[in-house]
């Protein structure tokens, strides 16, 4: 599988980053950082959110998927991975951009923690005020 034809997609979400790699003519296999993406992301929201890209182009258990992902914490990456296997999608097959960018799959969620200012416990949480 190594010199096997494969396309490749980058995903981000908060400090999550995954890179993921289609290999065309799979057997639908899913691994991420060599564990079962069942494993990995044993919550079924994850894996449905990731699994749904596949759905709405109708390209399920068409490629072996194999992810890298580093970084933030476990929905964070399982929306990197979602974001990077709708990029490597479009490269498989550019006419997948109108549905993927219907569902809002292509857009990267900006969202990101906000720091801490000086003289405030965190973000925007200032001291409780007392009078006297």
């Amino acid at each position: 599988m190594a010199d096997a034809q494969y396309y490749e997609g980058l995903g981000r979400r908060k400090t999550a980053t995954a890179r993921v790699r289609l290999h065309a003519g799979g057997a639908g296999s899913f691994t991420v950082n060599n564990d079962p993406v069942e494993k990995y992301f044993p919550r079924s929201i994850d894996q449905a959110h990731i699994n749904n890209v596949f759905k709405v182009t109708g390209t399920q258990g068409r490629f072996d998927v194999t992810v890298k992902v580093l970084g933030g914490g476990i929905t964070g990456q399982a929306d990197a991975v979602r974001l990077g296997v709708a990029r490597a999608l479009l490269k498989v097959n550019p006419d997948n951009r109108k549905v993927l960018r219907q569902y809002k799959m292509l857009t990267r969620d900006p969202r990101a923690k906000e720091r801490k200012k000086p003289g405030l416990k965190r973000a925007r949480k200032a001291p409780q005020y007392t009078k006297r």
